[in-house]
C-alpha cells in the first residue's frame, strides 16, 4: 500500500508550510478559471438588486464630474489648464476611481471571504486580483464616457487631442492596477490585527485624492503654494494622472522622471504587499 501511494503522481500537494518568497504563481494560473468565476460574481452581485444596474458604471462618474465643476471649477475658480472643466475633471476621475476601487475592495478581501478561505482551499490572491480584473470592466465604460465627451468638445470647437504618450495607456492602467493591489494587500493583511484600520480606509482614500491632481493641475500648485507641492509630487498617483490626462487630452505636467518614480514605488508596495499577503494568508483565519 505503500509503495503505491509513492508511486502515485498527484495534480496538487497541499503543504502546511512554505517559504515567504514562494508566491505560488503557478496555482494561480493553474486556477485561472476560478479567477473568471470571481470576476463575474463580483460584476452580477453588484449590480444584482438595483433598478439601474450597469447604468450605474456612468451614472456615478457624471455626477462627480457635474458636482466637481460647480463646486471646484465654478465656485473655487480653480484652473483647469484651458480645458472645459467637466473635460479636466471626468479625466481625473476615470483614472482614480479605478485605483481607488481596486485599493478599498482589496484592503478588505480576508474580512469579506473569511468564510470561504475557512472551507477551500485555492490560491488567495486569486481573490484580490478577481477585484483588479473586475474593475477593469467599469474602468472601460467610463474610459467610453470620457471619449464621448471629448467627441462632443471637440465638435464645439475646443482645442484638445490625443498626444503621442497615449502609446503608454496600457502601462499607466497596469500602474494603477498594481499600486491600488499593493496598497490593498498591505491593508488587508494588517487588518486582521488592526481593525481600525477599516474605517481608516475609506476617509483616508478620500484625503489621498486631493493629494493627487484629480481637481487641480500640477503647476497650479507649483506655483501658487510651492512649499507644499512635494507633497502632491511623492504621491505616486500624480504621475500617473499627470500623464493620463497628457495623453487624451494633451494637457499636463508630464515628465518620464515623475512616471518612473510612479513605477518603482508602485513595484515597491506590489511586492511588499503579496509578500506580506502571503505570510498572513497561512494564519489569518485563527485572527480575523
Amino acid at each position: 500500500m505503500d509503495s503505491r501511494a509513492k508511486d502515485e503522481n498527484w495534480d496538487l500537494v497541499i503543504k502546511g508550510h512554505s517559504s515567504l518568497f514562494d508566491l505560488k504563481f503557478r496555482d494561480v494560473w493553474r486556477y485561472r478559471d476560478l479567477l473568471r468565476m470571481f470576476v463575474k460574481r463580483d460584476f452580477i452581485s453588484f449590480y444584482k438588486q438595483t433598478v439601474l444596474g450597469p447604468l450605474w458604471f456612468f451614472l456615478q462618474p457624471m455626477f462627480t464630474t457635474i458636482v466637481y465643476t460647480f463646486v471646484f471649477g465654478s465656485v473655487a475658480g480653480i484652473s483647469t489648464d484651458g480645458l472645459p472643466k467637466p473635460l479636466f475633471y471626468l479625466c481625473g476621475i476615470t483614472a482614480w476611481q479605478y485605483f481607488s476601487e481596486c485599493l478599498t475592495k482589496t484592503s478588505t478581501v480576508f474580512r469579506d471571504n473569511a468564510s470561504i478561505f475557512g472551507k477551500v482551499y485555492f490560491p488567495r490572491l486569486i481573490m484580490p486580483l478577481s477585484i483588479v480584473v473586475s474593475n477593469l470592466v467599469r474602468f472601460g465604460v467610463q474610459l467610453l464616457l470620457l471619449l464621448c465627451c471629448m467627441v462632443y468638445f471637440y465638435l464645439k470647437g475646443y482645442d484638445f487631442g490625443f498626444t503621442s504618450a497615449i502609446l503608454l495607456f496600457p502601462i499607466l492602467v497596469v500602474m494603477m492596477a498594481l499600486l491600488g493591489l499593493g496598497t490593498g494587500l498591505i491593508i488587508t493583511a494588517l487588518t486582521t490585527k488592526y481593525r481600525d484600520l477599516t474605517f481608516l480606509v475609506g476617509f483616508g482614500v478620500q484625503l489621498l485624492m486631493y493629494g493627487t491632481t484629480v481637481v487641480y493641475p500640477l503647476h497650479t500648485v507649483q506655483q501658487k503654494h510651492p512649499d507644499f507641492a512635494w507633497i502632491v509630487e511623492l504621491n505616486p498617483m500624480t504621475g500617473i494622472i499627470e500623464a493620463y490626462r497628457y495623453a487624451f487630452l494633451g494637457s499636463g505636467a508630464f515628465d518620464y522622471a515623475s512616471l518612473f518614480y510612479s513605477a518603482v514605488v508602485t513595484l515597491v508596495l506590489l511586492l511588499a504587499g503579496v509578500l506580506i499577503f502571503n505570510k498572513t494568508e497561512r494564519n489569518f483565519v485563527d485572527t480575523i
